[in-house]
């Protein structure tokens, strides 16, 4: 998993008003209501919470019964200025939180562009381990950065290892107790901006434009009236298309 400082930094600061994390928030929460519908006393773990944007964001609509893992000193120093219940834990060393205590404890649990950081094998360990901390009925939730043609700077500034289809996660379910719900590629109509940008991005790194050693990443806020037309864009195709073909991420519903 990437711990780099700047990159926390640019993510605390931005990920509350960025058209794509409000975006992701939002699609986490309706998947949550649509279980749930209105109770407020769901217990929610998000595992690899970054700065605690989506921690913040639940809160903010009534959800307290919540806590965050995070592998980075940097993230969860970020979740505590926040005020946040977020604990500093490699995500790898999962199985040895509280094994006796909170299995099928959760109703929802989260992990949010966290699988790219990890191989196959430590996927599937993770994955098992993130469904045997939710209850019978409960969910997890997963957005995973989708398809490799998307690859660009932001990849490496990152640390995204991979990128993924939905046979990849397919295939990590067997005897996890999860099946999928809902699926969905998102940002289909910006995709082909998107994709122009991340080649426009791959040119620059091979004519040494842009540096190896300091890449540079997507998390920034655009003007105002740019990030306000992304998100009506990606929100409309979101409530016309309930399921799209191609995006840059990948949205995963999983039921226990």
């Amino acid at each position: 998993m990437f711990d780099k400082k700047a990159e926390y930094e640019k993510m605390f600061r931005v990920e509350q008003q960025l058209w794509w994390y409000r975006i992701l928030h939002e699609r986490v929460l309706a998947a949550m209501q649509k279980q749930f519908g209105n109770r407020m006393d769901i217990r929610l773990l998000d595992a690899g919470c970054g700065t605690g944007g989506l921690l913040s964001y639940l809160r903010e609509r009534g959800y307290t019964n919540t806590e965050g893992l995070d592998g980075s000193e940097d993230a969860v120093a970020f979740c505590h200025e926040r005020g946040l219940n977020v604990s500093q834990l490699n995500l790898l060393n999962l199985t040895d939180w509280q094994p006796n205590t909170t299995y099928e404890a959760f109703d929802v649990v989260v992990c949010d562009d966290v699988f790219c950081y990890f191989n196959d094998e430590q996927l599937s360990r993770l994955i098992s381990e993130l469904g045997r901390r939710v209850k019978p009925g409960g969910l997890h939730i997963t957005n995973n950065n989708a398809f490799a043609v998307f690859k660009g700077s932001h990849d490496l500034a990152v640390g995204s290892t991979r990128r993924f289809v939905l046979a990849d996660i397919e295939k990590l379910l067997p005897g996890t107790g999860l099946q999928i719900r809902h699926s969905t590629y998102w940002s289909f109509l910006l995709s082909p901006l998107i994709l122009a940008i991340r080649q426009w991005q791959n040119l620059q790194l091979r004519l040494g434009w842009q540096s190896t050693d300091q890449p540079h990443s997507d998390v920034y806020l655009p003007p105002s009236w740019l990030n306000n037309l992304f998100y009506t864009i990606v929100k409309t195709e979101g409530n016309v298309l309930s399921r799209t073909p191609f995006g840059s991420s990948l949205f995963v519903v999983l039921r226990k």
